[in-house]
C-alpha cells in the first residue's frame, strides 16, 4: 500500500480541507454551498469541527460536527454492518470406502451439528489406490450412506462430483421461513 493511498483514506478536517468551495450539510438536514473560510468560521462559532465527508463530489461535501463523535459513529456503523454479515463456512467430513458404520454415524452426527449452526457441509469419499477404479454406483451409494444418517433437513448444493481426493457432495441446511 503506497503512502498516497493511506492519506486518501484519512478524513480531512478543518484546515486540512483544501477545496475552495464546499457543500456544507446542516443539522436541520439541509445543505448550503459556501466558501471554505465561511464554513470554517461557522464551525468554530459553534465549537465544532468541519469534516470532509465526500471529497469526490463537485463541490466536496463537508459536515459540521464533533470529530470524536463522528469517528465513533462511523466505527459503530462499520461494526453493525460486520455483525449483520452472515458468514457461512464450508465444513468437511472425510470418509473412506472401508470406514465402519459407527464412524459413519459419528461423522454424520457432527455434520448434523454443523448444519444446525447454518454451515455448509462437504462430504468427501477419499479414494486411494484401487478404490479409485471401483464401480461409480457403489461409491455413490457409500457416500449416500453417510447422508442417510444426517438427522437435519438439508438440500444438495453440488451433487456427486469428482474432487482431487475422490468424490464429493456439498449440502447446506434448508432455510425455514
Amino acid at each position: 500500500m503506497s503512502k498516497n493511498n493511506k492519506q486518501d483514506n484519512r478524513l480531512k478536517i478543518n484546515e486540512g480541507i483544501r477545496a475552495p468551495e464546499l457543500r456544507v450539510l446542516m443539522d436541520d438536514g439541509g445543505s448550503e454551498v459556501m466558501s471554505r473560510d465561511d464554513a470554517l468560521s461557522l464551525a468554530y462559532d459553534q465549537g465544532l469541527d468541519l469534516i470532509e465527508v465526500t471529497a469526490k463530489a463537485k463541490p466536496p461535501v463537508a459536515k459540521i460536527t464533533d470529530y470524536g463523535k463522528y469517528v465513533y459513529d462511523q466505527k459503530k456503523k462499520q461494526k453493525e454492518i460486520k455483525s449483520r454479515q452472515n458468514t457461512v463456512e464450508v465444513k468437511n467430513i472425510q470418509i473412506r470406502v472401508a470406514t465402519g458404520e459407527a464412524d459413519l454415524k459419528l461423522k454424520a452426527e457432527r455434520a448434523s451439528e454443523w448444519l444446525s449452526e447454518g454451515h455448509r457441509v462437504k462430504a468427501e469419499l477419499y479414494l486411494r489406490g484401487r478404490a479409485k477404479y471401483m464401480d461409480k454406483e457403489f461409491l455413490h451409494n457409500r457416500l449416500s450412506n453417510v447422508l442417510s444418517f444426517i438427522n437435519q433437513e438439508y438440500k444438495v448444493v453440488e451433487d456427486f462430483k469428482q474432487s482431487p481426493k475422490g468424490i464429493a457432495i456439498l449440502i447446506e441446511p434448508v432455510k425455514k421461513k
